[in-house]
């Protein structure tokens, strides 16, 4: 029996991606530190803080080993740019006419690989270079930024009002914050308990059952007619893609046209902010004057992740008084706020107490989101989805420009924020006067 409920496929890949990405984190920077000197890793020793003598011969080492990993975090990014913008394109767009699972199921199956992979690579402690060859095979099937387009995607297809579709993505969100909450405070125990190699075996598991979800029980409202599928070659489908996309700007009017561009350049640097520097949070707190440990890093991805929860609240709340477009600024205003207070954090109770300002941080994402979705024609609702492939550009981006100065000097972080914070108001005020006209 088919069911239409995307929720439990969303969930479970909500938990692999959550507990990969700070594991992977930490499994690279604990291979650089081997690999650079003799020092021992200090595993388990509940460390929240330390000191910051720069005269220490550790002090040194530590900002060499934050160097480095950040380095080869952004190698591994770069090696899974081309392959992710092409796939991710290819697979969102076509997804109009073939259907949402097909993305859907090639992306956790790329996602099953490189996890596997990593299993294999933790238990033979095989070079980490080979972790940069399985992050390209992977990404020529997608990634998550493919998995979430297509789920988006799906819930905007079953969503005919626009209200409708505000409400179900944050009641999503509000989901998402349980699972991520509940994981991220996990993430640490995992590690502790188990080590890298079974965690990525239980990420593995996870993302089987998850294929098997989509793959037998859930339907797929868009089918295409089968002559049509006969009728079009490969390179006939891509042309296609190609001239769909630009016949969506050719016909709309130059108001449609310039909401579609400003909307889709704020979620990019909006999306720059808040997801590229995630894994350089991991970087800063590994490193002095913090050094936590691997439970600490759990406990303070549990509290970025109350983000949702809150941000539930707040569209549910704030929906009832205020636009949609002002529920954008106050996330993005909180998220610069939150911001500059990290670049400043010298202490275990300010890092934690500096996550306050990020709890509105995902309002701006379900909101202009569904912003985009009112724009463009129901039958068109994949090239939404498809913006998010300009995405893994800022996100390589982000990483280069966040890994090589915000390790070294996290003060960098306050002029990032308020540069692409301002970029954001500067457009959704354009996309005020728009609407108003």
């Amino acid at each position: 029996m088919k069911t239409s409920f995307i929720e439990p496929a969303i969930l479970l890949n909500a938990f692999a991606m959550t507990l990969n990405i700070p594991l992977t984190a930490q499994y690279v920077y604990r291979r650089m530190w081997e690999e650079t000197g003799n020092y021992t890793f200090a595993s388990g020793s509940n460390v929240s803080e330390c000191k910051q003598n720069r005269s220490d011969p550790i002090f040194a080492f530590r900002e060499e080993v934050q160097k480095k990993t950040s380095l080869f975090n952004l190698q591994v990014e770069i090696s899974g740019l081309i392959p992710g913008l092409v796939s991710t394109f290819m697979l969102l767009s076509s997804s109009d006419n073939h259907g949402r699972k097909l993305p859907m199921v090639l992306s956790s199956l790329g996602s099953l690989g490189t996890n596997v992979w990593l299993c294999v690579l933790s238990y033979f402690d095989l070079p980490l270079q080979l972790l940069i060859a399985s992050t390209f095979v992977g990404a020529l099937f997608g990634n998550y930024t493919t998995f979430w387009g297509a789920c988006v995607a799906y819930i905007v297809d079953q969503c005919k009002e626009y209200k409708q579709k505000i409400i179900r993505i944050a009641v999503l969100d509000f989901l998402l914050g349980i699972v991520t909450g509940l994981t991220g405070l996990s993430s640490g125990y995992f590690i502790r308990e188990l080590g890298f190699m079974w965690s990525y075996f239980i990420i593995a598991v996870v993302l089987i059952l998850n294929l098997t979800y989509i793959s037998f029980f859930l339907s797929d409202p868009i089918k295409e007619s089968s002559s049509q599928m006969v009728t079009m070659s490969c390179s006939e489908n891509l042309k296609d893609l190609f001239s769909r996309t630009y016949m969506l700007f050719k016909n709309g009017s130059r108001k449609r046209r310039s909401l579609l561009c400003l909307l889709i350049f704020t979620i990019v640097i909006y999306f720059f902010v808040v997801i590229g520097i995630s894994p350089v949070f991991t970087l800063y707190e590994l490193g002095s004057p913090l050094c936590w440990d691997e439970v600490y890093i759990g406990y303070g991805t549990a509290l970025g992740s109350t983000s949702f929860l809150v941000s539930f609240l707040g569209i549910w709340l704030f929906s009832h008084c205020l636009e949609d477009i002002h529920i954008a600024f106050i996330g993005i205003l909180t998220t610069m706020l939150g911001m500059t207070l990290t670049a400043f954090t010298r202490t275990t109770l300010m890092m934690l107490l500096v996550r306050i300002p990020f709890f509105f941080t995902m309002m701006p994402f379900s909101v202009l989101r569904s912003m985009l979705s009112k724009v463009v024609h129901s039958t068109e609702q994949a090239f939404p989805a498809d913006s998010v492939l300009s995405y893994w550009g800022v996100h390589c981006l982000s990483h280069q420009v966040h890994g090589q100065h915000l390790a070294s000097d996290p003060s960098s972080a306050k002029w990032i924020s308020y540069f692409s914070g301002c970029c954001c108001c500067c457009c959704l005020r354009q996309v005020v006067k728009l609407r108003m006209t």
